[in-house]
């Protein structure tokens, strides 16, 4: 818990991701605040700066973990580069908002679990969704049993991301669609699934030796209900962002739990007839900031702790070697 009222946040790399995922929430945000931005390129980190209104740029990001005027980090680098540097801010005593996947490998997740545990400060994985009352609604309609005894579960995320270079297609950086894509497909079918699934079978399609482009999986759960998942970054699937839960008194389906902001659908089926939910339309990156500060601030409790990121990799490991390929 910090004993400051407001949440001062460096980033970690000049990063895409991070003025939607953290820069503009944290302008509508009175507890958070974007101070300071580090780049292994100077020039690229001023420009950055300057383009999203941050006052501070260090030239490494070891400076940045040393500057004492700031109190968490966000880690939005390289899937490979996730443990080296979550580690390295908690030895600096600093916060780690952590971009998923939240690291290369179930190994690597659980040292970094360890740390974070022993350190007493806030480790979150970024799977910014689970934020959402989009998904807080969905458990909700599960759990309640509205649907029945669960039978089937599955999620699918697929993009088409046919730029060969992009750094999700390096096996070096524990690159991969089921790392990329696959990681939210199946932290929603563990969701949906209410506990952790067995790998049944999985089938990779291939970019290159050890690389995957595409992914499916066949889960089960311990209560004897299935799963399954489709991941992809180049494949027949171009643009799939579905999940759905079946049970023995009728279904829900949801379209883009993703990013539930742009467009969502919630349906539900049951005897009764069919309904169509809508949720706030606020980003889920917003609620996600909300979380990290209430952690750091004031000790709440947070969805996507470390310990949920150890259950998340152990799956993915498996789903690779159940497809023939080895672990990140």
């Amino acid at each position: 818990m910090s004993s400051t009222k407001i949440v001062r946040i460096g980033v970690l790399g000049a990063a895409r991701i991070a003025p939607s995922a953290l820069i503009a929430p944290a302008r509508d945000n009175t507890e958070a605040e974007v101070v300071a931005v580090a780049a292994r390129d100077r020039g690229r980190a001023d420009a950055y700066a300057r383009k999203h209104g941050i006052a501070k740029v260090h030239g490494s990001y070891e400076e940045l973990l040393a500057d004492p005027e700031i109190d968490a980090v966000y880690n939005p680098l390289p899937n490979a580069l996730h443990a080296p540097w979550t580690f390295a801010a908690l030895e600096a005593g600093k916060h780690v908002l952590c971009e998923k996947p939240f690291t290369s490998n179930a190994t690597e997740a659980a040292a970094v679990a360890e740390a974070a545990d022993k350190s007493g400060l806030v480790v979150m994985e970024a799977f910014h969704y689970r934020y959402h009352p989009l998904a807080h609604r969905i458990a909700e309609i599960v759990a309640g049993g509205e649907i029945g005894t669960l039978r089937h579960v599955q999620a699918a995320l697929c993009f088409p991301l046919p730029k060969f270079s992009d750094i999700r297609y390096n096996r070096d950086l524990a690159g991969g669609a089921m790392m990329d894509a696959g990681c939210y497909a199946l932290h929603m079918v563990r969701l949906l699934g209410g506990g952790e699934p067995e790998v049944v079978s999985a089938q990779a399609k291939l970019h290159k030796p050890d690389v995957d482009r595409a992914m499916k999986a066949a889960l089960v759960f311990p209560e004897g209900h299935t799963g399954s998942l489709t991941a992809s970054l180049w494949s027949a699937d171009l643009l799939k962002i579905t999940a759905s839960a079946v049970g023995d008194r009728g279904r829900l389906d949801v379209f883009n739990f993703v990013a539930p902001q742009a467009y969502h659908r919630l349906t539900v089926r049951t005897a009764d007839g069919k309904r169509v939910e809508r949720l706030p339309k606020r980003p889920s990156y917003s609620y996600q900031l909300d979380a990290f500060c209430g952690a750091v601030l004031r000790g709440e409790p947070i969805l996507t702790p470390p310990s949920d990121s150890v259950r998340n990799m152990t799956v993915i490991d498996e789903i690779y070697r159940k497809a023939g390929l080895s672990p990140r």
